[in-house]
């Protein structure tokens, strides 16, 4: 399974469909690649995805960055693979590939946020040895 990089906006474009399932909110295929060109350009923010028969079928974002918290770090912003895909390695790829960069990078942790409602992504975050660590605390505005 090859995990390649989005970087052009045709790239970014196939992404779509597949963030869309876990991004409802943002407004569209043009909205999603002006989105990901302002956190490129702002955070260094990058998309990952696999396909299968040359579609893509799972993706992740995320970032590397410092924090005083946390020292160097990866976060994962958003992880996703379509239901019918689920199951087979796909989201897997993605983790273990941003793993690997993580070490790679020098970072000394790895971290995501997941929503409470998510639970069947927490068993498998938990089956990758990740651990509870912190309470998310939001307010909206």
């Amino acid at each position: 399974m090859s995990v390649k990089l989005a970087e052009s906006d045709g790239d970014i474009a196939r992404v779509w469909p597949v963030m869309r399932e876990l991004r409802p909110r943002i407004g569209g295929e043009a909205a999603f690649l002006a989105q990901v060109r302002r956190q490129q350009a702002g955070s260094g923010w990058r998309l990952i995805y696999v396909e299968d028969a040359g579609v893509p079928v799972a993706a992740a974002g995320f970032r590397i960055s410092e924090w005083l918290a946390w020292g160097k770090a990866l976060y994962v912003d958003d992880l996703i693979c379509l239901e019918s895909h689920r199951g087979q390695g796909f989201a897997e790829a993605l983790m273990a590939w941003m793993e690997d960069l993580a070490r790679a990078e020098g970072c000394a942790q790895f971290h995501l946020d997941s929503g409470t409602h998510r639970l069947a992504a927490h068993r498998f975050y938990h089956r990758l040895k990740l651990g509870i660590t912190s309470f998310h605390f939001q307010k909206n505005l």
